[in-house]
């Protein structure tokens, strides 16, 4: 007959076999989602399409608007490739352009650019843009009479500027070139100005003019210089926004492609926000659809930015709010403090703080939003453990591929199938409620024409991560300056 001591120790491990086994009886499912599987078209994107560039300014630039609120249409920057090419070459051309573009962001963001130097211009303003091009443009009119031009939406940059004749060196862009000469509004910046001073070095300076001159150097080589002046800005709806500080490029190198120049909507002193601040506020928001709506004649969504009090939109209390997080020796970027994430409902495990958080005294490290960058870059750490537990939770009738694809290295073969079930993710940011769920063409996208989906995620050793403009679209991206805040408003464009 066994002792009491054994016979309670007996007692004492079934008991704990049984609670181990109702754990697992509740445990809460993988959750999933339905994906839509639609490859990409293998014809060639049609040059109907292009939405903007041929809109009559009548159209754009009515009458009719809130004077504390801006709006600006948005077109995605592949309704400008050349007509024949295929959705699987820009996909290329795409990672490609993408990969300079973190690769530099990471080297503004660890603070090891080093300055160009001679010539009589300003020494180049630190600037996330590496291929000269992000990945949205904004219809935006140049002068008086305003002149149709297109800029690049770049949240990684801040200087507002645009390709001017007469050029020197000038590269194809859709649409003139601006002639500041038949502007009514167009004034030079003098070189004593203290606009001129923001200039990251102070600014150069045309001694026998006596005008403010600027230079922005990109880490390929490429680069705009010219005058700095003032100028009026026409919106949608008829909003104008008189003596915006912006460079008048007449040499301008690189891979700028299509577009007139760029629309800085960084944190710093020259950007657009700062400059428009005290008229509308410190406030930003915009929505990007599917890259690919642009292409698509028959599709009603459009992009759109907004400035001003219509920013925060109606639906604020839907909103994942986070604190902005500053870098002292970037101030260009918008940093978040991303915590973790969800794959399938459950946290995923291996995502350690060290990983993903701003290291103050140096710069390394942290997470920043970009709307230039297509894919979210993760430390490397942090993406292995997300990575793992997406194929993990994956069913089991999803088949990867053997190697990868680019920059990607998890990828599916979904060939033949309509739709399929892929498991949640979400993102977990710090702040109450803070947590973003993805749609899950967000994070499985097709790459070529045989039904082949990435997970669109990519790993990083540059230090700081960067949550990409894939990650970002349907979801309404308010950039709160005034309260030091970032929200996304799910299906709200």
């Amino acid at each position: 007959m066994a002792s009491a001591p054994s016979l309670l120790s007996l007692v004492i491990s079934l008991l704990v076999l049984l609670l181990c086994h109702l754990s697992d009886a509740v445990a809460e499912p993988t959750r999933y989602h339905t994906l839509v599987a639609t490859p990409l078209s293998p014809e060639p994107t049609s040059a109907d399409a292009r939405p903007v560039s041929d809109t009559s300014l009548t159209d754009i630039f009515d009458d009719h608007h809130n004077a504390s609120t801006v709006d600006l249409l948005l077109a995605h920057r592949e309704a400008f490739a050349p007509p024949n090419a295929t959705a699987s070459q820009l996909l290329a051309y795409r990672l490609a352009r993408d990969a300079t573009r973190a690769a530099e962001i990471a080297l503004a963001a660890g603070n090891r650019t080093r300055a160009r130097r001679g010539g009589g211009f300003a020494a180049p303003v630190v600037s996330g843009l590496a291929q000269g091009s992000g990945e949205y443009f904004a219809q935006v009119g140049v002068g008086t009479p305003p002149s149709p031009a297109l800029l690049v939406l770049d949240t990684g940059s801040d200087v507002v500027w645009l390709q001017c004749a007469p050029c020197r060196r000038c590269y194809a862009q859709s649409g003139r070139v601006f002639d500041p000469r038949r502007s009514r509004s167009y004034a030079a910046v003098a070189c004593a100005s203290p606009l001129c001073g923001r200039l990251d070095s102070g600014g150069g300076c045309d001694a026998r003019r006596g005008a403010c001159q600027y230079e922005v150097a990109y880490g390929d080589g490429s680069v705009t210089a010219g005058d700095f002046a003032t100028e009026t800005l026409t919106f949608a709806r008829g909003a104008r926004v008189a003596r915006v500080a912006i460079g008048c490029g007449h040499d301008n190198e690189g891979l700028f492609v299509a577009a007139a120049g760029l629309l800085g909507l960084g944190r710093g002193r020259l950007s657009f926000p700062t400059q428009v601040a005290r008229r509308y506020g410190r406030s930003f928001a915009y929505c990007l659809v599917d890259r690919t709506s642009s292409l698509k004649p028959s599709s009603s969504r459009s992009s759109t930015i907004t400035f001003g009090s219509g920013s925060l939109g109606a639906n604020t209390a839907a909103s994942s709010f986070t604190p902005m997080v500053r870098n002292p020796r970037m101030a260009t970027f918008y940093y978040v403090h991303l915590v973790g994430f969800s794959v399938g409902g459950a946290r995923v495990p291996g995502v350690s703080q060290r990983d993903l958080t701003l290291n103050p005294s140096t710069g390394r490290g942290g997470v920043i939003l970009d709307s230039g960058t297509s894919v979210t870059r993760l430390a490397r750490p942090a993406y292995a453990a997300l990575r793992d537990a997406f194929r993990a939770a994956t069913a089991p009738g999803l088949r990867l591929t053997r190697g990868g694809f680019s920059l990607f290295d998890t990828c599916y073969d979904l060939g033949g199938r309509r739709t399929v079930k892929v498991p949640t993710l979400a993102l977990h940011l710090e702040g109450g409620g803070a947590a973003v769920a993805l749609p899950p063409e967000n994070y499985l996208i097709p790459v070529d024409t045989r039904g082949t989906f990435c997970f669109a995620f990519a790993p990083t050793d540059g230090g700081v991560s960067i949550v990409g403009n894939i990650q970002q679209q349907g979801f309404r991206v308010v950039f709160d300056g005034d309260r030091q805040r970032v929200g996304f408003v799910p299906k709200s464009c």
